[in-house]
């Protein structure tokens, strides 16, 4: 019987994407054929992204720091989620003091009514 995933081209050999995978897993580690496939695919897709952003360059030539800048959000994505806390911990403070503010002002226009 053929399994589905032996019918579908992958983007690259599996052994070298199982390879690599085994490189960074820990030893005892067992690697189920979906998820061969699946990271295959995966990594097959980012490709894609990122040869999509390297279009939208109008230059015949792919340097390498275009290259770098449309790998930037895969490269940095650690630092670009602690911005993101950093940023909505901010936006909360923000919130909080317009919430007292408006508790303010409220106040006193109830003071200012009497």
């Amino acid at each position: 019987m053929v399994q589905e995933s032996e019918k579908e081209e992958l983007p690259f050999a599996k052994a070298e994407v199982v390879r690599l995978m085994k490189q960074h897993l820990d030893s005892d580690k067992m690697i189920r054929e979906r998820v061969k496939v699946e990271m295959n695919k995966f990594l097959g897709e980012i490709l894609a992204k990122i040869c999509k952003e390297l279009n939208k360059y109008p230059y015949a030539t792919v340097e390498y720091d275009m290259f770098k800048e449309c790998i930037y959000p895969y490269k940095n994505i650690e630092r670009i989620n602690k911005e993101k806390e950093r940023i909505i911990k901010h936006l909360e403070a923000i919130k909080a003091d317009c919430d007292s503010l408006a508790m303010d002002v409220e106040r006193t226009m109830k003071l200012r009514k009497e």
